[in-house]
């Protein structure tokens, strides 16, 4: 089922005050502060877009994420949870990044020796359970997708916002992008 730009924004509003796993700020606070740095930085819509959504798979499935967060035991594939709710209302240029952003911090934790040790703890531990560093093999497999620069990108903001009281626009203020990205209303 396709969720609605109302059903997305009303995720948020009910579901991501919470605060976003072992960090300092709400999963809120956190989409907003990634959707914002993408901004900041001249990214198109879409990317803007694709950083305040690309957690949205934890809001679907916040009593499993809950139970998770909790035992720390297994990676929930958030990256894929919310693509089915999303895909007949976005674009690929939206959900593509969104896919890859786990796969981003793999890439980056093998290309860049110095960024593993610039993630937050509770990164790096998901880092483990999400399957850690890619290969040498893996690395141009990654970098062959579509969408893998802005899923690179994505993930430099998304490491970046966790920032606890940082300002913001608000969630309205990246509404208006996402509605005028929807497919459907």
């Amino acid at each position: 089922m396709t969720l609605s730009t109302a059903e997305v924004v009303r995720l948020f509003e009910t579901r991501a005050t919470r605060q976003y796993g072992r960090e300092a700020v709400s999963q809120l606070e956190h989409a907003l502060q990634c959707a914002h740095l993408a901004e900041q930085a001249g990214e198109t819509d879409a990317t803007v877009v694709a950083a305040l959504l690309h957690d949205l798979g934890h809001l679907i499935a916040a009593e499993k994420e809950e139970r998770l967060n909790n035992a720390q035991q297994r990676d929930d594939l958030h990256q894929y949870i919310a693509i089915p709710f999303l895909r007949g209302l976005l674009p690929d240029a939206v959900l593509e990044p969104i896919r890859l952003h786990v796969d981003a911090k793999r890439y980056l934790c093998a290309a860049e020796p110095t960024y593993w040790a610039s993630l937050s703890p509770a990164s790096q531990r998901s880092l483990e359970l999400q399957g850690g560093a890619y290969t040498s093999a893996e690395l141009a497999g990654f970098l062959a997708q579509p969408f893998a620069s802005e899923a690179v990108r994505l993930r430099r903001y998304d490491d970046l916002a966790k920032v606890p009281k940082a300002l913001t626009p608000d969630l309205v203020h990246f509404q208006k992008k996402l509605e005028a990205l929807a497919v459907l209303g």
